[in-house]
């Protein structure tokens, strides 16, 4: 009897730049393991690989993490190409890409996946060819695929096991190993540097526990003097992210920063205030609220978003609204209302593959 040959497992090379805060590695990441998990091989180029000591020190099978390349790989290009959020693939290996195009009925699917947003751009572009008119690969056509929350979009990453990982989670047993009592008022905070923080910090009390992440949320809370030393503080050493995920479900109110945060926020069902990553032309003011209208968020939670987000002014004339057990309820009911809608849909990934399947 011969032993059955194992099906073939397509490759995917996706390319990843670290602008900053590893938001980028974090979503290549999720989404190379979720491929591999799908029956795919991954190949994930990357000019910094620091952050997965820590996010996902032990790997994930059949994804490969592999340094930013000069040339090719020896065997070229893989099945898909994937450029995550606009970075540009070395022109070496573009050209590897064109000549494995060259009279190839399955010519490798070369993807342009883009940032997250919930503004009405993002289903016109959805999906749309761009013919590349010059370089190495000049003639190919590259395709925009946008992550998204609404059904005429690409989704957002899910991996298939999530939803029974969380029902399994033991939140009492979480809370007493890091010093919680089951039924404190408990606040993560994963964020940037919110000019509001001090303003929140004092208005939410002694009784709130408060659970800083390590980098950018730890400086914060240290160069903030009543909260620097406060016994209701505790700081957090850097963790994966399935302990980021434990962390949210264990919590009362998340505040989360970019892009992978936010998505998981929404997963975890639990109340969130999200800070969206600042800019310059303050652009970053209308992709937050086309958010906050699309998760349908009360009067309250969107007050809160404007004086987190800096749209509000820090001081004391935006009064912070406190969050009572029955404002947080209609916060919760919101999330989880949005990520019922979710769920209905297909996940980024799944999205993906049938793409791919489709034009490969």
């Amino acid at each position: 009897m011969h032993e059955a040959r194992p099906a073939h497992r397509p490759v995917w090379d996706i390319f990843c730049q670290v602008i900053d805060n590893f938001g980028d590695i974090g979503v290549c990441w999720r989404l190379a393991a979720d491929l591999a998990q799908r029956g795919c091989q991954v190949r994930l180029w990357v000019d910094d690989a620091s952050a997965l000591a820590w996010m996902a020190p032990h790997g994930a099978r059949h994804v490969q993490v592999l340094p930013w390349p000069k040339t090719a790989p020896p065997d070229g290009p893989g099945d898909v190409v994937i450029e995550a959020f606009g970075c540009e693939i070395p022109p070496s290996f573009q050209q590897a890409i064109a000549g494995k195009a060259q009279g190839n009925p399955r010519r490798p699917v070369w993807i342009n996946l883009e940032y997250l947003s919930a503004q009405d751009y993002v289903e016109r572009c959805h999906r749309l060819p761009s013919r590349l008119m010059s370089g190495p690969a000049a003639g190919l056509t590259r395709w925009f695929f946008y992550p998204g929350f609404t059904d005429r979009t690409g989704g957002l990453l899910r991996e298939a096991a999530l939803a029974e990982r969380q029902a399994a989670f033991d939140r009492p047993a979480w809370r007493a190993r890091h010093g919680l009592q089951d039924g404190d008022l408990v606040f993560s905070l994963f964020c940037y540097e919110p000019a509001a923080f001090s303003q929140v910090f004092a208005a939410s009390g002694t009784g709130v526990q408060w659970l800083v992440t390590p980098g950018r949320a730890t400086a914060l809370v240290q160069s903030t003097p009543q909260a620097a030393g406060a016994a209701h503080v505790h700081y957090l050493p850097a963790g994966t992210q399935l302990q980021f995920d434990d962390m949210l479900w264990a919590c009362d109110l998340n505040f989360v920063r970019g892009e992978d945060s936010l998505v998981r926020a929404i997963w975890a069902g639990k109340p969130f205030i999200w800070q969206i990553y600042p800019q310059d032309d303050n652009a970053h003011h209308a992709k937050l609220a086309a958010f906050l209208d699309w998760l349908e968020a009360p009067a309250s939670l969107r007050e809160a978003h404007a004086l987190w987000n800096g749209i509000a002014p820090a001081d004391g004339s935006s009064p912070w609204p406190t969050p009572s057990p029955a404002l947080l309820a209609l916060w919760a009911r919101c999330v989880q209302a949005a990520r019922h809608r979710l769920q209905a849909q297909p996940s980024l990934t799944e999205q993906l593959m049938a793409f791919v399947g489709e034009k490969g």
